[in-house]
């Protein structure tokens, strides 16, 4: 039985003081040890997070590094870094960094492989847009970010991976897919892994939805069975983030 993650993504908000705030307020509330609490905060907010949620059950993450280990990349952040830090996961390839910043599955390839390689735990995003979705291609475009992605992974770290299937039109939007919409698409990549590794790989990794996902739609979503939880976006800078984590 792969055990649920929900992960809050903080985007670009909460000043470190406003973060220390916010895991005070949220620490007794996501208290669920059914469930892997994961939140993924700017680079200015890790260590005072990473401080502030000492003795409780959440695990802190990153929203995105660089594919070296060091070198003359300013403003890039790297996996050493992050684990020296105590980050446990980091999020790659979400749609906003591949639309605003030219991220590439090839790119998302390299930081995957690099977090493998120091003991992060990737939370690879994939998804489609809605003229995509409208032309019938959501699968083939979301197979080949996936296979891409994981591309050179083994199957004993594919079944540590986590993927997060955002589809675009459904983040920020206050749109979500419906369940049944979100439950086949995330049974079509958990096929897909099949087709690169095995079913047993595919069984072991944990696949999440993300794009709007609240209090209200959480039961339903994670009660599919291709559903491990969720990528909350706004949702996780607020008290109902306790709602969602404790979902049944």
């Amino acid at each position: 039985m792969r055990k649920k993650v929900i992960a809050g993504n903080w985007k670009m908000n909460m000043t470190p003081s406003e973060a220390v705030e916010l895991v005070d307020t949220l620490k007794p509330l996501v208290d669920n040890p059914e469930v892997d609490v994961v939140f993924c905060v700017p680079a200015i907010d890790i260590i005072p997070v990473v401080e502030a949620a000492k003795g409780s059950n959440i695990q802190v993450g990153a929203e995105n590094m660089y594919f070296e280990d060091k070198g003359a990349y300013t403003g890039e952040i790297s996996p050493a870094m992050l684990t020296d830090a105590g980050i446990k996961y980091v999020v790659l390839g979400h749609s906003e960094r591949r639309e605003y910043f030219a991220e590439t599955d090839e790119t998302v390839n390299k930081k995957m492989l690099k977090a493998f390689e120091h003991g992060l735990t990737p939370i690879m995003c994939c998804g489609e847009t809605l003229e995509q979705r409208e032309q019938g291609v959501t699968m083939d475009f979301i197979r080949q970010q996936v296979k891409i992605g994981f591309q050179n992974v083994t199957a004993e770290q594919a079944k540590t991976a986590v993927i997060a299937y955002e589809p675009i039109w459904a983040i920020g939007t206050g749109k979500t897919a419906t369940t049944e919409q979100a439950q086949e698409v995330c049974k079509g990549i958990r096929a897909c892994i099949a087709e690169v590794y095995d079913e047993a790989t595919a069984e072991a990794i944990r696949i999440q939805y993300g794009g709007s996902v609240n209090a209200e739609t959480a039961p339903e979503l994670f009660a599919q069975p291709d559903i491990d939880g969720g990528l909350v976006g706004g949702a996780s800078l607020k008290p109902d983030f306790g709602k969602i984590v404790n979902y049944k």
